[in-house]
Parts: C-alpha cells; structure tokens; sequence
C-alpha cells in the first residue's frame, strides 16, 4: 500500500489533466492581440507553459520517498506491475529514482490516468479531493 498522501497523488492528476489537454502551437507569435485570437492560444503547449511548470515544481517538491512511490504507482496504474507487487515496484522505482523524475513523469503521455488507475488498484481515488483545501 503506497504511503504517498493520496492528496498529493490527485494534484498531480489534476496539473497533469490540464497540461494533457495542450496542444501544438500553430502560432508561436500568437498573443499580442488576445481578443483577435479568442484565447485559442491558452490551449497551445509553449516552452514556458505555467501548468507545466507547476506540475514540475510540484513533483520536485515531493521527497525522495514520495517521488519514487509516485513513480511505482505510475507504473502500477500502467500494468508494469500489479498492486501486489507494491513492493517490488517501489524497490525498482528506487533503484532508478534520480533527479529527473518530475521530467520523466510529465513525460508519460497518460500520466494522470496512470496515477488514476494507481490508485484505484489500491482502493482509492480521487473523488473527495479538493484542491483548495
């Protein structure tokens, strides 16, 4: 059973939500006149992106023993390994773990889902989470 707080695992899911939803930049000059673009640009993935940034602060934020818990159920979620080898996942994510793990897991294309089915693996999800709390 992971001890990442389930909490954390859903803010992650959320961030992670809105920067899939990004898409190609078709107008990398685009937002000198906002109301000539109708906000289309908000949607498009530049270098500097917010939503992106946050989520990597985030992760990189997390300590070391959340960071590898978050990566194992990641890889629960994506079937690497199942719930009941929690224990072999983390030893793995363990053995890898180094400074690039908010990099590695903004770039799983499913991260949110995997985190999602993560946790549902053990039980829970992300149905009474408030990210203002």
């Amino acid at each position: 059973m992971p001890d990442i707080n389930t909490d954390k695992v859903c803010y992650v899911i959320s961030r992670a939500r809105m920067f899939d939803v990004k898409e190609e930049v078709t107008n990398p000059r685009s937002g000198s006149n906002a109301s000539d673009e109708d906000m289309r640009d908000i949607l498009e993935d530049f270098a500097d992106d917010p939503t992106y940034q946050e989520l990597v602060e985030f992760i990189r934020g997390l300590d070391e023993d959340e960071q590898i818990e978050l990566v194992a159920l990641a890889w629960v979620g994506r079937g690497t390994f199942d719930a009941a080898d929690w224990d072999e996942a983390v030893e793995t994510a363990s053995l890898e773990h180094n400074a690039r793990t908010a990099e590695y897991l903004t770039g799983l294309p499913l991260l949110a889902d995997y985190l999602e089915a993560g946790l549902d693996a053990f039980g829970e999800s992300c149905s009474d989470f408030d990210e203002h709390a």
